[in-house]
């Protein structure tokens, strides 16, 4: 048995075919005898839409307030993919930032996390739950939410995989792994198989969006293996590590 964090991002819960899609997916490692905790990000640009209601209503919303209504994205999904688990006969569990342990500095909009007190996610694993937590957030020792910025929701499941000691964290995105180019540009990129840390840190410093240099940088730390896939197929990605 493997205790794996799976991270799924906005491309792949922007809907609810998509939602319950990844839904099976899970179910699926799940009965192969895994332990598994789900991150999610918020569905599709709901982040963008949360963002735009603020600054219609203030040119200048406070960040505290701010990152209160942007955690509700990660929220939403983290729920409906413990609804859609539960509609397919899978127990399961969603926990937003706060409930998952993840403890962050007092920065708003662009916190750090600190610690992760990871009791509730293993009573819930020891009872056989998946457990799906909200990513892209966390809670301040005053009790306050904060958000992690761009890239947070890769952080929360790289920070996840290194306090659980996690077999492995797969990030999943809207492409097959890792790229010599982007191939929705370059048709001829070639996908890598494996690729290390510091090659990962150097394409993700000159703006390659698969993951973020944040969570690069918490897996080479910590020496979590990454694997890089694509939600929409059953191909191998790519192995970081």
């Amino acid at each position: 048995m493997s205790l794996i964090v799976q991270k799924y991002g906005g491309s792949s819960v922007s809907s609810v075919e998509k939602i319950e899609h990844i839904a099976k997916r899970i179910s699926k490692i799940k009965n192969e005898g895994n332990d598994l905790v789900i991150v999610v990000s918020a569905m599709g640009d709901t982040t963008d839409k949360l963002l735009e209601l603020a600054f219609k209503l203030n040119p200048d919303p406070p960040k505290r307030e701010r990152d209160m209504l942007l955690s509700s994205g990660e929220t939403i999904s983290s729920s409906l993919l413990s609804i859609a688990l539960h509609s397919i006969g899978e127990e399961a569990i969603a926990f937003n930032g706060a409930q998952g342990g993840i403890i962050t500095s007092e920065v708003y909009t662009k916190a750090r996390i600190q610690k992760i007190e990871i009791k509730n996610i293993l009573k819930e694993l020891k009872r056989g739950m998946i457990v799906v937590v909200a990513g892209f957030q966390g809670i301040t020792l005053h009790n306050n939410i904060t958000t992690l910025g761009r890239g947070g929701s890769d952080t929360t499941a790289v920070a996840l995989a290194a306090a659980l000691k996690a077999d492995l964290c797969e990030i999943y995105t809207d492409v097959e792994g890792i790229y010599t180019a982007d191939p929705r540009i370059v048709p001829e990129a070639r996908k890598l198989k494996h690729i290390s840390y510091e090659d990962t840190l150097e394409l993700a410093s000159l703006g390659a969006k698969v993951i973020h240099l944040r969570a690069i940088e918490l897996a080479k730390k910590y020496k979590i293996t990454l694997h890089i896939r694509s939600s929409f197929t059953e191909k191998e990605g790519t192995i970081i590590a």
